[in-house]
């Protein structure tokens, strides 16, 4: 499975941005996909994910802000970022869960940077 992440850019409080992770390869069986985001000095933090169901979840720190969602047809999965904040801004990464509990394919991170 290849995962490449697209989107990022710099934007200003209050702004928006949507990213992509488009799937590619044996994309079939996937059991989720999440976005993660890593500022510098911080951990990584999963920010939402979503299943084959359509379920989503999202990290507190996002609720209400943020939506995910995907399109089957593509094989990609969107992250809506709406009244983006100073600590929002990171490298935001797309990660695929298939044959385990745990994400095991990665994409290469996007860059997210929101000025005040």
């Amino acid at each position: 499975v290849q995962l490449q992440a697209s989107g990022g850019g710099l934007v200003q409080v209050g702004g928006s941005l949507r990213l992509s992770c488009a799937a590619s390869g044996s994309t079939y069986s996937l059991k989720a996909i999440g976005w993660y985001r890593q500022a510098p000095g911080k951990q990584r933090e999963l920010v939402a994910s979503i299943n084959t169901n359509g379920d989503t979840k999202y990290a507190d720190s996002v609720k209400g802000r943020f939506t995910i969602s995907k399109d089957d047809d593509k094989n990609t999965v969107y992250l809506q970022m709406n009244s983006l904040k100073p600590e929002d801004t990171a490298l935001y990464y797309c990660a695929a869960m298939k044959s385990s509990l745990e994400y095991e394919y990665w994409g290469q991170g996007t860059l997210v940077t929101v000025s005040s």
